[in-house]
């Protein structure tokens, strides 16, 4: 009787124990896990703002057709994620602008797409960059021409500051940055540049590091792709193309879609 008795009690504390102590326990099942579900897609330029200049394009033109695809591969392929873009026409988001959609709509990942120019018309290759000062004296023309663009608005001087694009010394305040998004960034460019490679056939300059406006304000991971050169005939020609706007576009969205996957633990 009293075997029985004591059998009933221990048989109820196993019962009652993973009640009264689960919540001490970690329990992956029980953890709330990430979902990428905003994307912002940021077309370079636009507006009075052409970008650089092909012998026969606008950058601002490729920037948002290529954009405008990608953001359609999305919508197609990932239901469940929000495309936000910065413009989806002719007009001229501010440089301050950009990011701050980003962060006031809370998304969890900022494109921006571009197309490059050198003095040289043998440059030729895609490259993506994220923030950092790596390499910046390397990297300091296409810095200052990206981050020009503010001297296109009105009172620039009062609304960054005093920053000056064209003054390296105006680039230590970018030496503060928040380092908690470096590591996803740098995942999803390595990501950007191996589609180009691979998939695509481009050549790639691979990833970089630079102290761009648009890329130190956002409370996300953030990369800033170049899709080629407008001053290299052959490259812009791709780039002027229906095919090679697809062919980029795809392999941003593939970069995308796997960068989601791996970081919600779903490959």
């Amino acid at each position: 009787m009293e075997r029985s008795k004591n059998k009933k009690i221990l048989l109820s504390l196993i019962i009652l124990i993973p009640f009264v102590f689960g919540g001490f326990i970690p329990n992956e099942t029980m953890m709330p896990s990430f979902r990428m579900k905003k994307i912002v897609l940021d077309a370079g330029h636009g507006g009075k703002d052409p970008g650089n200049l092909g012998s026969r394009s606008r950058e601002k033109n490729i920037n948002l057709a290529v954009t405008l695809l990608v953001g359609k591969y999305i919508e197609e392929n990932l239901p469940d994620v929000e495309v936000i873009y910065t413009r989806k026409d002719d007009s001229f988001p501010t440089l301050e602008k950009r990011p701050q959609i980003a962060n006031v709509n809370k998304a969890d990942l900022f494109v921006s797409i571009h197309s490059n120019s050198a003095p040289s018309k043998s440059a030729y290759g895609t490259e993506t960059f994220v923030m950092g000062m790596k390499h910046f004296e390397g990297n300091f023309d296409i810095v200052k021409r990206e981050n020009s663009v503010m001297m296109l608005e009105e009172d620039y001087k009062e609304r960054y500051e005093g920053f000056d694009p064209s003054s390296p010394e105006s680039y230590i305040m970018f030496n503060l940055m928040s380092k908690a998004f470096v590591d996803n960034s740098i995942s999803l460019a390595d990501n950007i540049e191996t589609q180009f490679k691979d998939r695509v056939g481009r050549k790639s300059r691979g990833v970089k590091q630079g102290p761009f406006y648009v890329l130190w304000t956002p409370s996300m991971p953030s990369v800033l792709v170049e899709l080629g050169f407008l001053s290299n005939t052959n490259e812009e020609t791709f780039l002027m193309s229906q095919k090679g706007q697809e062919y980029m576009a795809s392999a941003i969205f593939r970069s995308i879609r796997d960068y989601k996957n791996e970081i919600e633990g779903t490959n």
